[in-house]
């Protein structure tokens, strides 16, 4: 049973090798969220993400948007985060683009590590630090990126001594690093470069950031076809395949193959299932079952909701 404090954090980042579904888990977590009553922002870092779709909304923006009852989601755009920086770290009120402001603040951020970070990073723990939603929620970026990400404050800070920039980066690291404050969700299919990447970042997370583990969601994890003895009832069918098409007609080896198909996946991506199991504490693994639909949107939404909800035992 995993850890069912996972949603008690205020700060999660979602995160995982491309094409695992951390955008998906990510909006799901927001909807389960939600349902126990909680305000949640879920957004992205890069402006990439598509948590719109994940509710079917409309297009989304720096201003957060209600997407469904307690949900409410935003997109990364720089010159607005530049321009809410300003407003509220500086004191000093803008009037018109900031467009000047943002090409110098880009000349500096290709200097020195972590200035872009604290825009994007430092909005999501502005809105923690402020109390705005009871969970934010991020959509972060892929494994190999995220640990700089989440370092870059600590790593500002060995740049720049003093001045506003370096007081932020250290309330930020107050909330990055606070225990049970901000966790890290890794997302994984059972396969095994996804499998090999979550133990890697794990190490990562251990060597390189005081950041703690939220929780290991294994993603889209076929359903056990058959039992143990019913597999050897279905070797023995396998055995008679000839006989059986001759007594049912030619659909059965469809049938014989499509579940011979099925089993051998299934035990193929066992051995990265057990593994997951066997790195992490139990209590930290959620696995999520394959959804066998044709469409993203808010139905995989909430049947994802639902299943880590089935999972979390909440």
């Amino acid at each position: 049973m995993a850890n069912t404090a996972l949603l008690d954090h205020r700060l999660l980042f979602v995160t995982g090798k491309g094409g695992v579904g951390k955008t998906s888990i990510a909006a799901a977590l927001g909807l389960l969220a939600a349902r126990q009553g909680k305000r949640v922002l879920i957004g992205d870092l890069d402006g990439r993400g598509d948590i719109a779709a994940a509710f079917e909304s409309g297009p989304l923006s720096f201003e957060p948007t209600k997407v469904s009852d307690g949900v409410f989601a935003i997109t990364m755009d720089t010159e607005a985060a530049m321009r809410e920086y300003i407003k509220l770290n500086l004191k000093v009120p803008l009037v018109g683009s900031v467009g000047p402001v943002a090409a110098a603040f880009d000349f500096l951020a290709s200097a020195a590590p972590g200035v872009r970070e604290i825009l994007t990073v430092g909005k999501y723990a502005h809105e923690v630090r402020a109390k705005n939603y009871d969970i934010v929620i991020v959509d972060a970026t892929a494994s190999g990126h995220v640990i700089g990400t989440v370092a870059a404050p600590d790593a500002l800070r060995e740049l720049v001594r003093v001045g506003p920039i370096v007081d932020q980066a250290s309330w930020m690291n107050d909330i990055l690093h606070g225990h049970g404050t901000t966790g890290m969700v890794m997302v994984a299919t059972p396969e095994e470069m996804p499998t090999t990447e979550t133990i890697e970042l794990r190490d990562r997370l251990e060597n390189e950031t005081s950041l703690g583990r939220a929780a290991v969601i294994i993603n889209r994890v076929l359903p056990e076809l058959f039992s143990e003895p019913e597999e050897k009832v279905f070797a023995e069918f396998q055995d008679h395949t000839d006989a059986l098409i001759a007594a049912a007609g030619p659909a059965v080896e469809a049938v014989m193959q499509g579940a011979a198909f099925a089993s051998s996946l299934r035990r193929s991506r066992t051995q990265h299932i057990e593994r997951l199991f066997a790195e992490f504490p139990e209590d930290t693994v959620v696995a999520v079952p394959q959804l066998f639909v044709r469409s993203e949107g808010l139905r995989v939404t909430k049947l994802l909701a639902t299943a880590i909800s089935e999972e979390l035992g909440v």
